[in-house]
């Protein structure tokens, strides 16, 4: 055993090593099997086995949601830096700085401005691999950018939740971006401009509690964890084991918490006939494009 283990695995796993990228696989997350990277891309990031969803980022939705690809992005606010000094068991500007490392974005919001199916819409992402999509001032701020872009451009706003709630090294001034991007959202519906709201997986905590739940439409995607607390806080403590797929879209959609259920590959068409028949079959925004 020695030989075999001591010689000829590391020197397979050394050919093996050599021969394979490490980004020529994906692992799907909901079956295991193997994927080629690049068909998993081309099939949008959802599996080909299971039709698992897998989370995508900013950049992808907009590559997906918009025509031909083709878009331009918004400058985000600049907001204070680490405005209460917190630390935890690291200092939070380090936190921000390994977020920005492995991301290269500021924060966990962006925003571009383009077309859907030939109507121009604005399209605000929340990025959940910068720790974990959560909300602090930068994803208010940027939130409230994009509705005053869409509110300018005469155009429906469309948000992507994707978060596990407020940035608790923020503290209240997380929390505050609850109300404010509701004032905002309000001022949208007072210019007579849709709101659509995409769930993603996951979306939790302040976020689900504000705008994730305002939306004029609300369209979720398929097994996507949606609700305040997680399924695992709730069981702890109510001492029950609760039912089965509780809080994914499908459950929510047979309860009446989400209007659609629409897989990733349908999305562009779908919200593109929303915003047709929100607007008089797009009319409006037609003429205010040209």
């Amino acid at each position: 055993m020695n030989w075999l283990t001591n010689y000829v695995k590391p020197k397979l796993q050394a050919v093996l090593k050599r021969d394979t990228p490490d980004n020529l696989w994906h692992k799907c997350k909901g079956c295991g099997q193997l994927i080629f990277h690049k068909e998993f891309e081309a099939n949008q990031s959802v599996c080909a086995h299971c039709d698992h969803h897998e989370r995508i980022g900013p950049d992808s939705r907009f590559n997906f949601l918009f025509d031909e690809s083709k878009y331009t992005k918004l400058a985000m606010p600049k907001v204070a830096e680490d405005p209460l000094k917190f630390r935890d068991s690291k200092k939070y500007t380090d936190r921000m700085k390994a977020a920005r490392s492995k991301t290269e974005v500021n924060d966990a919001i962006e925003a571009a401005h383009g077309h859907i199916n030939g109507l121009p819409a604005v399209i605000a992402v929340q990025n959940f691999f910068f720790m974990g999509g959560s909300m602090g001032m930068a994803v208010g701020e940027g939130i409230i950018a994009a509705i005053e872009k869409a509110i300018e451009l005469r155009a429906p706003f469309i948000m992507v939740t994707a978060a596990g709630g407020a940035r608790m090294q923020e503290g209240i001034l997380s929390l505050m971006q609850m109300p404010r991007t509701t004032v905002a959202l309000q001022m949208l519906r007072e210019a007579g401009l849709p709101y659509i709201v995409l769930l993603t997986d996951p979306t939790t905590g302040g976020v689900s509690a504000s705008y994730a739940m305002l939306g004029d439409v609300q369209i979720a995607e398929p097994g996507a964890l949606i609700g305040f607390a997680g399924p695992r806080v709730i069981e702890d403590t109510i001492r029950e084991k609760l039912p089965e797929g509780f809080q994914r879209a499908e459950y929510l959609l047979e309860h009446g918490m989400v209007d659609m259920v629409t897989h990733r590959h349908a999305l562009k068409d779908k919200i593109g006939d929303l915003i047709a028949m929100m607007t008089r079959d797009g009319a409006n925004l037609r003429n205010a494009a040209e």
